[in-house]
């Protein structure tokens, strides 16, 4: 049964090919034809009926209004962003070195593989930053650094400093984390640079994961950075990094240990390993874990508290910023990425109980009262916010089952605060209340949807001013981008 047609890529030439997505034994197959290179059959995502659950949180976005190129080869051939994109950004991403203190074959991007050395200059990726902030109508609120390793520059702290100044909100640096360990202050000087999270690549809680996938034992590693960040009390994100038969069952192991050191790290983010180069066919489909792959092995390690149902498209928040742009009369950051690209959902720890939020809150009621809310105030104009705020504020509750909440946590008190202020402060009480479970699953070639990246919502900024969807730079632009912008590398 054909869902639907898209467009993918030849995984051998990376040229744009016409693309089915169908259903066949239960699973979701994307497949199609490189007159050069043959026809390509691969796995969507595992299971069509979490596939047709997702489609319920199927929103389009709007967009930018400023675009960088025009739509002249056709998506996704135009990125920059072009005309044809859905979705504004909400983390712009920015490459500040490809040089790394580690040589892991997973990598996307490696100065002592390519030898090159991309590293833009502290005035170019000031430039980056005010090109994503000057995204209209929604500025980028979030930068990540990324790399390489971006801790083996010399101004990082300096680089933290800058992004905050260019007035982004939140913070971040994608790290193995080696410097962190190494270098104790690091954290500290971080922390006070205005950095929010370390984003630290963990791959499991025992040394194997590290040996096969990183080529070294990092493990006592990632532990010292961890204890590093506590002193400094910046919050860490771990990135595991998961490929089946090697790490995959280590997926329950990794969120008791996050769920054990709850005081610094905010969250989980799974990434299943995304096939780039040259990978043999059957290597793909023997390696490839998708998103329902991802909310069965939760369900099974974690001995049935957490369970696949628990887990939301993470465009399914979208209510939370229309019913903001409602109160405020102004533009939000919304969740518009594409239902398929991301699941998530947020734990609160009971002693040794784990509560998936929705256990407590009627998720989707909670939805409808935004959605509601927001309709009411747009209809009603100003004379008709105060008492829509004030009557959604006293049906809140109606979406809590108090009986069914974690004892040490006031949900209430929490989503009212959250609700009614409506802040950046409000939300990080919250955050840190709770453990949230998440997992992105970025395309290669092999599984490469033209629908998922004009949703995209996570964008690399470059030097020639472009903006680039996440799963287009690393399966199309980057060798390009980091040829142009290169200088030879010298070890």
């Amino acid at each position: 049964m054909v869902i639907k047609k898209t467009k993918s890529l030849c995984p051998e030439c990376l040229k744009p090919l016409e693309a089915e997505v169908y259903k066949e034994n239960g699973k979701v197959m994307i497949k199609k034809e490189c007159p050069e290179h043959g026809n390509f059959n691969n796995v969507y995502w595992s299971s069509s009926k979490i596939y047709d659950r997702a489609e319920e949180c199927n929103y389009e976005g709007s967009g930018i209004s400023n675009p960088q190129t025009f739509n002249n080869n056709n998506c996704p051939m135009d990125c920059g962003i072009c005309p044809e994109h859905e979705s504004h950004t909400i983390l712009g991403l920015i490459d500040v070195t490809n040089r790394c203190n580690l040589t892991c074959p997973v990598c996307f991007a490696n100065a002592a593989v390519s030898k090159m050395l991309y590293e833009p200059s502290y005035e170019e990726i000031r430039k980056m930053l005010q090109n994503l902030r000057s995204n209209q109508p929604v500025a980028t609120p979030a930068i990540q650094y990324s790399g390489g390793e971006p801790t083996v520059r010399k101004d990082i702290v300096e680089l933290i400093k800058l992004a905050k100044e260019e007035g982004f909100s939140h913070t971040q640096i994608a790290t193995n984390g080696l410097r962190l360990a190494r270098k104790p202050e690091l954290a500290k000087e971080l922390k006070e640079a205005g950095l929010n999270t370390i984003y630290l690549q963990f791959d499991g809680v025992t040394e194997e994961p590290y040996i096969q996938i990183r080529n070294k034992n990092l493990l006592q590693f990632k532990l010292q950075a961890i204890e590093n960040c506590r002193k400094a009390d910046l919050g860490i994100v771990l990135v595991p990094t998961i490929i089946k038969g090697i790490n995959d069952h280590q997926i329950g192991d990794i969120i008791r240990f996050a769920v054990d050191n709850l005081d610094i790290i905010r969250g989980v983010n799974f990434q299943p390993v995304s096939f780039s180069g040259r990978t043999p066919a059957d290597q793909v489909e023997e390696q490839r874990i998708t998103i329902p792959d991802f909310q069965l092995f939760v369900e099974e390690q974690t001995d049935y508290k957490i369970n696949m149902d628990d887990f939301y498209p993470a465009s399914s928040v979208r209510p939370i910023s229309e019913f903001v742009e409602a109160i405020e009369g102004e533009p939000q950051v919304t969740f518009t990425c594409h239902q398929h690209c991301g699941t998530a959902t947020y734990i609160f720890v009971e002693d040794d109980d784990l509560i998936p939020i929705n256990r407590f809150v009627d998720v989707d009621k909670f939805f409808e009262l935004l959605d509601k809310s927001a309709g009411d105030i747009k209809d009603g104009g100003l004379t008709g916010k105060a008492k829509t705020l004030a009557r959604a504020t006293m049906d809140l509750p109606r979406t809590i089952d108090r009986s069914q909440s974690p004892k040490s946590v006031d949900i209430k008190g929490i989503l009212t605060t959250v609700f009614k202020d409506r802040s950046y402060s409000s939300l990080g009480d919250f955050h840190h209340k709770t453990l949230l479970i998440s997992c992105m699953h970025f395309m290669d070639p092999w599984n490469f949807d033209e629908d998922r990246v004009k949703r995209c919502v996570i964008h690399y900024a470059v030097p020639d001013g472009r903006i680039i969807p996440f799963c287009t730079m690393n399966s199309i632009y980057r060798q390009e981008i980091e040829k142009e912008f290169s200088v030879p590398f010298k070890n």
